[in-house]
């Protein structure tokens, strides 16, 4: 066996051995309770505080820089 031969099937198995080193990934599931991160209102945090007036303009003028229409002036 040449050294180049050699080289690849140690690396062959070094990748088969790190493959089944892989733990499951099990989930516990409790019935009837939400696991995850809480949802929050896209408003509430900075720069808006909570103003949701003042999220909704932002938005809506946001959409208009994306209005191809107005983008070409018609």
């Amino acid at each position: 066996m040449t050294t180049r031969s050699a080289l690849i099937l140690a690396g062959l198995v070094l990748v088969g051995l790190a493959a089944c080193g892989e733990r499951p990934q099990v989930i516990e599931y409790k019935q009837g309770t939400y696991q995850g991160k809480p949802d929050q209102a896209p408003y509430a945090a900075a720069p808006y505080d909570g103003n949701k007036e003042q999220w909704n303009t932002a938005i809506k003028t946001r959409m208009q820089f994306q209005n191809e229409y107005r983008r070409i002036g018609d």
